[in-house]
């Protein structure tokens, strides 16, 4: 049996993902999902010495109390934020984790924060500008307020998303600590060695496969590794909530990246090295 580990993103908790629980249960998966520390139900433990080690640790946890007998295979996913902690947890638990899936997620680097990623790698736009100036809006110095229902329509990018999907992710939403965004991840070369797929959000987003292609095609360095066989991808025409817009199409792209399959990248092509 394969176990997924759901992590969430920011302001949200693993009520986000019932409908897509739902439907890898029923295909016969074991399923977990992540709230992490100060968020969702568990926002009661929010203080401001939370960090992103506190989650790391939370999704860290969830794999340990996985059985190995029982579910041989951990098939990690990391939306959003939630690719953080996913990350550190891998690099802590590489021997467990089968597969990592960054669902329409940032690629964390060693020694970037979110905040550092955003900074240097999101194109200028209001979307930028919010999240760097979340720090500013934390309240007491350290809780970042959920959105409002205006503020999630205006920048959401909720594509798909009905009305009363919307209304539940409003009521639920919690207050986010700030700690977690702004240090820096540490991880070793064990998170890239893992199997990886990669599932773009592509209404309104600014990365599909076709754009990762040229990417990889034009030789630059960093996205080298993702042309590696076991390195996968899927598309997805919808928004950025993927588990509320198209929950059934999200747990079908899930048990397809768990075995294995997904659109894989031609390398760059070799060059020869000067004289």
């Amino acid at each position: 049996m394969t176990a997924f580990v759901l992590v969430s993103g920011g302001y949200t908790g693993g009520w986000l993902w019932r409908d897509v629980a739902a439907g890898l249960r029923a295909a016969g998966a074991e399923v977990h999902t992540a709230t992490l520390t100060g968020l969702g139900d568990r926002r009661h433990l929010a203080g401001p010495g939370i960090d992103l080690d506190t989650h790391i640790e939370d999704v860290t946890q969830l794999i340990d109390h996985i059985d190995p007998a029982d579910a041989p295979e951990v098939v990690l996913v990391g939306y959003c934020y939630g690719i953080y902690p996913s990350a550190g947890a891998a690099d802590r638990r590489a021997d467990r984790v089968s597969r990592l899936v960054y669902l329409d997620s940032p690629m964390p680097q060693d020694g970037y924060s979110m905040i550092d990623q955003v900074r240097e790698q999101m194109p200028a736009g209001p979307a930028r500008d919010r999240t760097l100036s979340q720090q500013e809006r934390a309240e007491d110095g350290w809780r970042i307020p959920a959105p409002s229902l205006a503020e999630w329509r205006a920048h959401g990018n909720l594509a798909g998303v009905s009305d009363d999907a919307l209304a539940r992710l409003d009521r639920l939403a919690s207050p986010a600590p700030a700690g977690p965004y702004a240090q820096k991840l540490r991880i070793s070369e064990a998170v890239a060695a893992l199997p990886t797929t990669g599932v773009f959000c592509t209404t309104g987003g600014s990365m599909d496969i076709a754009s990762l292609e040229a990417l990889v095609a034009s030789g630059l360095p960093l996205v080298q590794h993702l042309a590696d066989p076991r390195a996968t991808f899927f598309d997805m025409a919808t928004g950025h909530w993927p588990m509320l817009s198209a929950p059934e199409e999200l747990t079908d792209v899930l048990l397809r990246a768990a075995a294995g399959e997904g659109h894989r990248l031609t390398p760059a092509p070799a060059t020869d090295a000067p004289a």
